[in-house]
C-alpha cells in the first residue's frame, strides 16, 4: 500500500472531491483525519471508509480559523504521532456565469481572499509538524487550462496559490517536506444535475482536452495518493497535471 503508515488530514473531507481523495488515501493504507464545518456530510463519507475496514477519524473544524485548525493539528500529532499529509480541499465560494466587468468586488475577492487564506493557514499549521518530524507533504488543489471567460475569481485564485505553493516549498524543502499541485481542467462529476448550462459547460472541458474526457474524483483521488507516497519523493514545487490534456491557451 502507497499510504502505510501514514496520517492524512484533508480539509473539506465531506465534499465531493474531498471525499475520494480520503476514500483513495484510506484505501492506500492511510489513517485517515477528516475534518469540515459539516459533521453530517464528514461522517457519511467516514462511513463508507469504515465498511471497507479503512482507519478514519472525523472532527468539526472551520479551515478558516486560525485557532481550530492548530488545536485540532496539535491533537492529531500527539494522538498518532505525526503529520505525514495535508490536503485543503474545502470550497472558495467562487461565483461564476458574470463576466469580470459586471461583478461585484465581494463576489470577485472572495475565492482568492478564501483560497490563499484557508491554504496558507492548514499549510502554515502542517508545516510546524513536518518540519519538526523532518517529512511531510502538502498538497493544493489548482485548475489548468486555457484563460475562460466568466469565471470571476476562480482562476486568480489558482494562480495565487501557485505562487504560494512555490514559496512554501522553497521554505520548507530542507526539511524534508514537499509541497505539490494537483491541477485538474475541471471535474465534470462536480456539476450538479440540472445546474444551468451545465450540459455547455461539461461540453466545454471536454472539448478542450487531449483525450476528449475530463479527469474523475477516482483519477483525482489515485493521483493524490501518489503524490503523497513516498513514490514521488522527488516531485516538489511543482505541479502534477491531471487534466486529460487541457490545451493551453
Amino acid at each position: 500500500m502507497l499510504l502505510a503508515g501514514k496520517n492524512a488530514v484533508i480539509y473539506g473531507g465531506g465534499g465531493a472531491i474531498g471525499g475520494a481523495v480520503a476514500r483513495a488515501f484510506a484505501a492506500e493504507g492511510a489513517r485517515v483525519y477528516l475534518t469540515g464545518r459539516s459533521l453530517d456530510a464528514v461522517e457519511t463519507v467516514a462511513g463508507e471508509i469504515r465498511s471497507v475496514g479503512g482507519s478514519v477519524e472525523t472532527a468539526r473544524v472551520d479551515a478558516l480559523d486560525e485557532r481550530a485548525i492548530g488545536e485540532h493539528l496539535d491533537l492529531v500529532a500527539a494522538e498518532a504521532g505525526s503529520v505525514d499529509v495535508s490536503f485543503n480541499l474545502i470550497s472558495h465560494g467562487d461565483v461564476q456565469g458574470a463576466p469580470l466587468t459586471e461583478m461585484s468586488l465581494a463576489d470577485f475577492e472572495r475565492p482568492v481572499v478564501t483560497a490563499i487564506r484557508t491554504t496558507f493557514l492548514t499549510a502554515r499549521a502542517a508545516g510546524r509538524h513536518m518540519a519538526k518530524q523532518g517529512s511531510g507533504v502538502i498538497l493544493v488543489f489548482g485548475g489548468y487550462g486555457p484563460p475562460m471567460p466568466n469565471l470571476g475569481g476562480l482562476q486568480v485564485a489558482f494562480g495565487a496559490l501557485e505562487s504560494l505553493r512555490n514559496a512554501l516549498a522553497a521554505e520548507l524543502g530542507p526539511y524534508g517536506v514537499r509541497v505539490i499541485t494537483l491541477q485538474t481542467g475541471g471535474i465534470t462529476e462536480t456539476i450538479p444535475e440540472g445546474f444551468p448550462g451545465g450540459q455547455e459547460i461539461v461540453a466545454d472541458i471536454v472539448g478542450q482536452t487531449l483525450l476528449g474526457r475530463a479527469a474523475t474524483l477516482a483519477d483525482v483521488g489515485h493521483v493524490a495518493a501518489f503524490a503523497a507516497s513516498d513514490r514521488a519523493r522527488s516531485i516538489t514545487a511543482s505541479a502534477i497535471n491531471i487534466s486529460c490534456g487541457a490545451i493551453p491557451g
